[in-house]
């Protein structure tokens, strides 16, 4: 796989013909264009965690398939089938080159992969799963004539065992080595006689699945090989930025701007800060008015966020010189801070409108002893950050649940888990930005308070 400068790709003969479901086996031949490179991508990824979320959010396989048929459809889908399919191979190596680079990157991206993969599997027919089947060129031979015959009764004993409505022992099983098939052998849904499992051809996706994972994960190992050798440093001025900013990406809306739903003044940033922040920033904003001072992580966390929800350039200097001046004292803090508020303003330097941090950015934040900004979620101690729950007023059962998200590392569900809870509406999107969950918070809370009268 080749990237090139953009310019009109010329359709090839060499289009990929591989079954609807690709398997990635090896990374294709074929001319991409930069800004291909890096879009693709990000639909991918959208779809992933879509899939990440669904997946913490405890959804049954039926709905998992229905929640992957969606996110299919709204991301990856082209009415040009070979478009389509270029696209899958192409996003899943590109992505596969962004997460090789720590253990941590490796198994999300094998986990998230593999369950979109037994997902899509499941929304094949029987036909085409057979011919996914062959197309990984597995060894497994359907069972038939007097081997059937001689183990119907059996089958059969499973089948009934899990409680279906209408046991039937089905005409196509497979006899594979029962390690190959470990989902099956724990839940007690296969036949196992002399090392052998005789799996059920509505179970092909396990047999599949395990197959998919071991190929992917052995991938990931050779690709993060390669990166580190080679690619890294000879794409350093043009693909390694993409890639090394691709796993940080924020993929929603921008709110470097406010919007009608975030606009506050100094006059009820207080009362705004506890009915609106999420706890991140209830936290640095407790703290500022607590100590008079942030650390530079939490200056510019809580400084983004109050931009992006509204606070003019002339409020934020004076909210923070209020604060700042009961400890440094006014010359220090026009000559030390000022500049810097004025900079993520776009008043200085380079004139940049900065944006507002994102959840990612500020989950894999990493603060030190004195610091106080990164994610609640994640960097507070569970007595911390069960008290910090309990002043914004969750319950025992919303807490618990919450702890559940936080000690399965999803932070961001544990997030929106508090959103629900304090708003007592679900949030289905997730919060994935901290202005996200004020502008949300806003448009609940205005449209609970009547009009004011004319």
């Amino acid at each position: 796989m080749e990237v090139i400068r953009s310019q009109k790709r010329t359709p090839s003969n060499d289009t990929v013909s591989n079954p609807k479901i690709p398997l990635y086996l090896t990374a294709p031949q074929m001319e991409v264009r930069l800004e291909e490179f890096e879009l693709f991508a990000i639909d991918r990824l959208r779809v992933l965690k879509g899939v990440s979320d669904g997946l913490a959010r405890g959804r049954n396989p039926k709905e998992m398939d229905d929640l992957v048929d969606t996110l299919w459809k709204e991301h990856m889908r082209d009415p040009d089938a070979s478009v389509m399919l270029n696209k899958d191979i192409i996003s899943h190596f590109v992505l596969r080159l962004v997460y090789c680079r720590s253990d941590e990157l490796k198994k999300w991206f094998l986990s998230m992969e593999t369950a979109l993969f037994r997902h899509r599997f499941r929304l094949q027919n029987f036909e085409a799963q057979r011919a996914i089947v062959g197309e990984f060129g597995l060894p497994y031979k359907a069972v038939t004539g007097a081997e059937l015959e001689g183990l119907k009764e059996r089958l059969g004993q499973v089948v009934r065992s899990l409680g279906q409505i209408s046991p039937t022992v089905e005409a196509v099983y497979y006899k594979v080595p029962f390690e190959e098939v470990p989902d099956l052998v724990a839940s007690r849904r296969v036949l196992i006689q002399k090392g052998f499992a005789f799996v059920a051809g509505s179970q092909l996706v396990s047999l599949v699945v395990t197959q998919f994972r071991s190929h992917i994960s052995k991938a990931l190992i050779l690709t993060n090989r390669k990166w580190t050798t080679t690619i890294r440093e000879r794409e350093k001025d043009r693909l390694t930025p993409i890639v090394e900013a691709l796993s940080t990406s924020y993929l929603g809306p921008d709110y470097s701007q406010s919007t009608e739903y975030a606009e506050i003044s100094l006059k009820d940033i207080d009362q705004v800060a506890k009915s609106s922040f999420p706890l991140c920033m209830r936290h640095l904003f407790e703290k500022v008015r607590e100590d008079h001072h942030l650390k530079h992580g939490g200056r510019m966390q809580l400084g983004l966020f109050l931009k992006g929800v509204g606070l003019k350039l002339d409020d934020a200097l004076a909210f923070w010189r209020a604060e700042f001046t009961k400890k440094v004292g006014s010359e220090r803090f026009d000559k030390e801070y000022a500049y810097s508020i004025r900079h993520n303003y776009g008043k200085e330097g380079k004139r940049t409108d900065y944006t507002p941090y994102a959840c990612q950015k500020i989950i894999l934040s990493a603060p030190g002893a004195g610091d106080h900004h990164g994610c609640p979620y994640r960097h507070f101690s569970e007595d911390n950050l069960r008290a910090a729950l309990g002043r914004m007023g969750l319950s025992s059962r919303g807490m618990e649940g919450v702890m559940d998200q936080v000690r399965n590392k999803h932070y961001q569900l544990a997030c929106t888990m508090t959103f629900e809870a304090v708003y007592g509406t679900s949030c289905d999107a997730g919060i994935n930005h901290p202005n996200q969950y004020f502008e949300e918070s806003q448009k609940i809370l205005k449209s609970k308070t009547p009009p004011a009268p004319v």
